[in-house]
């Protein structure tokens, strides 16, 4: 049983911080936009360009990044440019079912995409959607900011997330396919195994579990390290605050998307630094390019949400300090959870050579585990040169894994 002991004032001092930096952050845009304006003399001034580099750095340091928007309107299908529309399939207190429909009529295989529920919104997997959505009829769970759930609407524990995930499976019915990015590897596998022993007809037909952590005493990494040595009481103490007044989720408990960000880059502090002193190169030298790719990337990057505090504790001390998935003790609605009871569902794990957040041979883990599936209903692929964001985004992730992903779907599909 965890018991919360919450830094209460964490929250509110977040929020004054940024209302006293609201000032700078206004003077800087105004700096930039004098400084850039075609009638301003400094614009064409090797001062200016300074100037406006300067103002704009600043002015996205002190900025205040809300949830993006998934913006994918098109995609090509068989050679043919077909529009996307997306859709609200089903809506939850914590979660959206989103759908991008495509004006096709072809039949492709049905993809569920859970994304975690660890800091940034689904929009970070805009890259894993457009790469599949060529293929695959593809759905995606939006996580709501915890902060912007109403106190009325309960709690939600590590179960729920899982009871969601079964939930999202019914209703798209027989035949679906799941894929989980990194955090719910090990809630889908769970999900997967519970509806396999139960014989639900609507078990999944195959899973792909991206650099998820189903045994991280495999090969830890820095993640795991610290997860591990710090006790519960810990995180409770200095990660676990309540949410302010001026939003709909007063006085929930969460793990502030503010200090996972803090996190996110303390453990790559100088690559940031460095990647930002380059935008303003760019900015000076008038290389919109690299200047655009840099701030569409921090963009996503620095949009982060707030956790509900029991789902992050549970998550913390079940996965990743008892390990109680891999050593068959995890239980869901009070029965024990056994992954050798898959046998309907295929199952793909995917790892990255260089990731630094899952340790390969972690996700890789998920194979012993589901040890009653033959040889035809498996497979593991390890992608050379690639960390934890290649092995689901980027070029490599487009060229090497999508090929290997459509393949398994749809050979599960037949």
């Amino acid at each position: 049983m965890i018991h919360f002991r919450e830094n209460s004032h964490l929250y509110h001092l977040h929020e004054m911080h940024y209302a006293a930096i609201t000032p700078i952050n206004m003077l800087a845009n105004a700096s930039k936009v004098f400084h850039r304006h075609p009638l301003s003399p400094l614009a064409y001034t090797d001062y200016g360009r300074h100037m406006a580099a300067a103002s704009e750095l600043i002015e996205r340091v002190t900025h205040r990044y809300g949830k993006p928007d998934f913006g994918i309107t098109h995609t090509v299908v068989d050679g043919k440019k077909v529009e996307v529309f997306e859709e609200i399939d089903d809506t939850k207190p914590f979660c959206r079912l989103l759908h991008f429909r495509k004006d096709i009529r072809k039949t492709q295989p049905r993809l569920l995409l859970i994304a975690p529920m660890s800091g940034h919104h689904a929009t970070l997997l805009r890259g894993t959607v457009e790469a599949l959505l060529p293929y695959l009829d593809v759905y995606i769970t939006d996580w709501l900011d915890a902060r912007n759930v109403s106190m009325l609407d309960g709690s939600f524990h590590l179960q729920d997330y899982i009871a969601y995930t079964i939930d999202f499976i019914r209703k798209l019915g027989p035949d679906v396919h799941l894929m989980a990015v990194c955090q719910p590897s090990v809630p889908v596998l769970i999900a997967a195994a519970v509806m396999n022993e139960a014989n639900d007809k609507a078990a999944p037909r195959s899973m792909t579990l991206i650099g998820g952590p189903i045994d991280t005493r495999v090969n830890p990494t820095k993640v795991n390290k610290l997860a591990a040595e710090k006790p519960i009481h810990w995180f409770e103490t200095n990660v676990i605050t309540r949410v302010p007044f001026n939003y709909p989720g007063f006085m929930r408990r969460v793990y502030p998307g503010f200090l996972q960000l803090s996190g996110f880059m303390q453990l790559n502090l100088d690559r940031h630094i460095t990647a930002h002193m380059d935008l303003f190169k760019h900015l000076v030298e008038g290389d919109g390019d690299s200047a655009t790719a840099h701030k569409k990337f921090y963009d996503e990057y620095l949009s982060v949400c707030d956790l509900p505090a029991e789902f992050y504790l549970e998550s913390i001390e079940q996965v990743f300090q008892k390990h109680l998935l891999p050593r068959g003790e995890f239980t869901y609605k009070g029965k024990k959870v056994k992954p050798e009871m898959i046998t309907q569902t295929a199952l793909l794990t995917l790892e990255g050579e260089l990731d630094d957040i899952s340790g390969v041979g972690q996700t890789e883990a998920a194979q012993k585990l589901c040890k009653s599936l033959p040889a035809t209903m498996r497979k593991h692929h390890l992608q050379k040169g690639v960390g934890h964001y290649g092995i689901f985004n980027g070029r490599k992730f487009r060229e090497y894994v999508v090929p290997i992903i459509v393949d398994f779907v749809e050979k599960q599909s037949k």
